[in-house]
């Protein structure tokens, strides 16, 4: 991208300042592959579309770009070398699944950026002009639960077998491999538990590797994590970590956000990031959403004035949000602070 100084914080403090102070993240990726007819009844979830329907992706990355996301997130979040050695391929076959994963994003990046500057320069011609902020892609880790594909990571119990150590072993080459992929950062996402933050904030640290990270915890009850951890304890750890540049929520029902912002802000100075998923709750031994207190597109981006008041700067969708609504999003943050969307629409 050419963006960014070398300091790890300066790539989200350049972006927040070019898009005012507030950018927008993608969507739920499984809910609209599964929307153009993938299936994803598998346990790699949203990972086997990079084996068998990569344009699949490709093209829900470009949705999402259109809606007005200004950061888009990699189809790896259940892709593990693990888990494809596991579906028979061999170690280096799976590292390159890795990649393709951030290359597919980057692929509609590039496409996206192309049209928008043959619209600007359609519109320039008519004397209009138009800004594109930076678009940054986010390679996706998700956690070991979601390796297990059992529903764990909205549990976080792991047993007693899993160490830090355990933990660190299992997540290095992958997010090694995902580091050196030619993304902006790493999506740390869906983190069930302190011991994960813990080890995540370990390997960063270790590592030689200087791409920035954030963190986004997923809770179950607006003051803990789903594994019963404080989320100040657990952002704490986020804020110690020089290499992560924001910290947050994800995959957590809206009407806890708020609540979670203002703890987030006790022990942070860092930008706050929340990608709620819609509301739905997840039945880990069915594999499917069970609609509960789901919300509606709208009533979604009712929050979005009240969470950005907490300390919210970057926002988007999880789990079964869709380019709707993130283009409520879009619209709701740029129209009230006059800042240009993303979409050449």
């Amino acid at each position: 991208m050419g963006f960014g100084t070398g300091d790890p914080s300066s790539l989200m403090r350049e972006l927040l300042q070019i898009t005012g102070g507030c950018a927008v993240i993608d969507g739920g990726l499984a809910t609209e592959l599964e929307a153009h007819g993938a299936d994803l009844n598998d346990p790699l979830w949203s990972a086997r579309c990079l084996i068998d329907s990569p344009h699949l992706i490709r093209k829900v990355h470009l949705d999402y770009l259109e809606a007005g996301a200004n950061i888009i997130i990699s189809a790896s979040y259940q892709a593990t070398i693990q888990g494809f050695e596991s579906r028979g391929f061999s170690t280096h076959e799976s590292e390159a699944l890795l990649r393709r994963s951030v290359e597919i994003a980057c692929e509609a990046r590039e496409i996206f950026l192309k049209g928008y500057s043959k619209g600007s320069c359609d519109a320039n011609e008519n004397k209009l002009i138009s800004t594109q902020p930076p678009i940054l892609v986010a390679a996706s880790i998700g956690s070991y639960g979601a390796f297990l594909a059992d529903g764990s990571e909205y549990s976080g119990d792991y047993g007693e077998a899993i160490t830090k150590e355990s933990l660190k072993d299992f997540h290095r080459r992958r997010f090694q491999v995902l580091a050196e992929s030619g993304a902006d950062l790493i999506a740390f996402e869906t983190i069930p538990n302190k011991i994960e933050a813990q080890a995540y904030a370990e390997l960063l640290e270790e590592s030689n590797i200087n791409i920035p990270a954030w963190f986004a915890f997923n809770s179950k009850d607006g003051v803990c994590t789903v594994s019963g951890d404080s989320i100040i304890e657990c952002a704490s750890i986020a804020d110690s970590c020089n290499k992560v540049i924001a910290a947050g929520i994800n995959c957590t029902p809206p009407r806890f956000i708020h609540g979670l912002i203002l703890l987030i802000r006790k022990v942070t100075e860092k930008p706050i990031l929340i990608y709620p998923n819609s509301g739905e709750t997840y039945d880990g031994s069915k594999k499917e959403w069970v609609a509960s207190t789901g919300v509606s597109d709208e009533g979604f981006v009712s929050y979005i004035k009240r969470w950005q008041e907490a300390g919210a700067s970057l926002i988007g969708g999880c789990c079964r949000t869709t380019p709707d609504t993130i283009r409520a999003i879009s619209r709701t943050l740029f129209h009230e602070h006059g800042t240009p969307e993303t979409s050449i629409a």
